[in-house]
């Protein structure tokens, strides 16, 4: 798939779970054209209410490190009550066992920071089309 591929999952939302301001910016930015619905939470506890309250979520983008409840034990209380929600890990932090430990949490995948454009629409064209 190409750069200039068009998205169109304007019957789908996604929870982004993210602490720093700047990220959530990139996501509004890239995920603008695919018209997504896009929800905004800045804690682990935060995307614990939205995830369970709001059945419409299609997808989550998951940050691992966040104040308050990391995005381990975030994932590990919303795949309890909605495992059919696929979540897609994002972190900055690349060690040897980041990976294993992501999906041990029960993560459907990982992206790494600094995210690159097509590795985001593509991972999440995984879930979504």
């Amino acid at each position: 798939m190409s750069n200039t591929e068009v998205y169109n999952w304007s019957d789908k939302v996604i929870l982004v779970v993210e602490d720093e301001e700047v990220n959530t910016y990139f996501f509004q930015a890239a995920l603008r054209k695919t018209e997504a619905k896009l929800l905004f939470a800045s804690s682990g506890r935060e995307a614990i209410d939205l995830a369970t309250s709001d059945t419409h979520i299609d997808l989550i983008l998951m940050d691992i490190r966040l104040p308050e409840l990391d995005g381990y034990e975030a994932t590990r209380q919303i795949k309890e009550k909605r495992p059919e929600i696929p979540i897609v890990a994002q972190t900055a932090y690349a060690m040897a066992n980041e990976r294993e430990n992501i999906l041990k949490a029960g993560c459907n995948d990982y992206i790494s920071k600094p995210i690159r454009f097509k590795v985001l629409m593509d991972t999440i064209a995984k879930y979504l089309d």
